[in-house]
């Protein structure tokens, strides 16, 4: 932004300097060009006056002579031509008599009139000399026009350095302007992305840039502290709650299991099954703080080796797998490296297969497989756990990733919530797709370089 902003004014600042200097510049090149024709046409009419009374009255030529040292004096040339055309007298230089001169002085007596023609460098003029109806000879004089171009040189070069100077104060004043507008809206523009990924303490700088982004900033920081307060007051009312049930289901399931001890009969398949009740309210409590931790994770990234965490939990769950009767194997071609919080991939791969070894029934299989990934957010790993179970609905797996969303689940209904959570509070993502053939697949998108230092993401400007 910053960049269009200096570019926008910055062309405008050019337009203006070249509709200013281009007119100024041609406009004072006609005033030299006329200014210097002007005054070789006075200068030869001078010498015509001179000549006249020489011709006419036929006085002495010193005037005329003294004109014509003058004027050779000055670097010019010139001459005097009577009626017949016939060189009376002329510099030492004889570019008043050439070819050009001769016609144009003879085109001054046909036609009586001052003729002025301007070649590469230089400017003739021939005058007539006395009446115009009846002139008595004609005077030519030739000038060059080195001084003229060096005057117009002048301007151009007083022009250039002018737009040259402006160009450079638009400049300054057009980057200037940009990061005063600019700044501030990526600060704001930061703020926003650190509190999408989870920094809730963030705040926008509101002190800086015209009004609008202060209000804009003012507004963003009120709407970042009630978020704060909102996220915070629920993770705090879960957690809390969470822990307090522990306690008292700990000493529930304690006298249980001492009733169940000396039950029988019908007491005891009560017992029992109220046993069952109190485990899974317990695994319930354990899953809600499970999801307030994983909420309350701002992970810094570190490098894990996925296929060396895939190979430990599947050992790990292996046992369980067998007492089920169900398959559960993997695939990690290429050896991937992944970057996320530390611990979080266990967590993600132990809901997973839980929820996995939970749907299947026995004799199904459970597959984790790996594979290179392009998405979104940069360069990433995909984590495939697909297994034989019986699926979810269209509509179940739009709310899976919803606490409690799957009124269906066999479990908590915590263990999908927590892996979507684990997966973006990361920068990676988490879908549901269906299994070939039936059940259901937990695709992972997990990203391969730390966050920030993705090919193709805009860096944070600062200014």
């Amino acid at each position: 932004m910053t960049r269009r902003i200096a570019l926008t004014v910055l062309a405008l600042v050019t337009v203006l300097l070249v509709l200013a200097v281009v007119p100024l510049g041609v406009l004072l090149t006609q005033r030299e060009e006329t200014s210097f024709r002007g005054a070789a046409q006075a200068a030869a009419r001078t010498l015509a006056s001179a000549a006249e009374e020489h011709l006419s009255d036929h006085k002495p030529d010193t005037d005329m002579r003294e004109l014509l040292d003058d004027t050779q004096d000055e670097g010019g040339c010139a001459a005097v031509h009577d009626a017949a055309g016939r060189v009376i007298a002329r510099t030492s230089c004889t570019t008043a008599t050439s070819g050009t001169a001769y016609r144009l002085a003879a085109s001054a007596l046909a036609h009586p009139g001052t003729v002025t023609q301007r070649s590469d460098d230089t400017l003739t003029v021939a005058t007539p000399i006395g009446d115009e109806a009846a002139p008595v000879g004609v005077a030519v004089l030739v000038r060059s026009t080195d001084p003229l171009d060096d005057r117009i040189a002048a301007v151009w070069g007083w022009l250039a350095l002018i737009g040259v100077v402006g160009f450079g104060l638009g400049t300054l004043v057009s980057v200037r302007l940009a990061r005063w507008v600019g700044r501030p809206l990526q600060e704001v523009d930061a703020a926003a992305r650190r509190l999408g990924e989870g920094a809730l303490d963030v705040r926008a700088p509101a002190d800086s840039g015209p009004e609008e982004v202060r209000r804009l900033a003012a507004t963003f920081n009120t709407m970042a502290a009630r978020t704060e307060a909102l996220v915070h007051g629920h993770r705090a009312v879960t957690a809390e709650v969470s822990h307090q049930l522990r306690t008292p289901l700990t000493a529930l399931r304690l006298r249980l299991d001492l009733l169940a001890a000396d039950a029988e009969g019908e007491d005891a398949a009560e017992l029992a099954g109220a046993q069952e009740e109190i485990a899974r309210l317990s695994r319930l409590v354990d899953g809600l703080l499970a999801a307030a931790r994983a909420e309350n994770a701002v992970p810094t990234p570190v490098p894990v080796r996925l296929d060396d965490v895939v190979a430990e939990r599947i050992a790990a769950w292996e046992p369980v797998a067998a007492e089920r009767q169900v398959g559960l194997g993997a695939h990690c071609p290429g050896r991937p490296v992944v970057y996320l919080g530390g611990g979080h991939l266990e967590q993600l791969l132990d809901n997973l297969l839980a929820n996995a070894l939970d749907a299947v029934p026995a004799g199904g299989r459970v597959r984790l497989e790996t594979a290179p990934a392009a998405s979104s957010f940069g360069p990433g790993t995909e984590l495939r756990v697909a297994d034989d179970g019986p699926g979810m609905s269209p509509e179940a797996r739009a709310a899976a990733f919803r606490r409690f969303g799957n009124a269906q689940a066999r479990g908590t209904g915590l263990g999908l919530a927590i892996v979507h959570r684990l997966a973006t509070a990361n920068g990676g993502t988490a879908r549901l797709e269906e299994t070939p053939g039936g059940g259901l697949t937990v695709v992972l998108e997990l990203p391969t370089v730390p966050r920030g230092q993705e090919p193709g993401r805009p860096a944070q400007q600062t200014g």
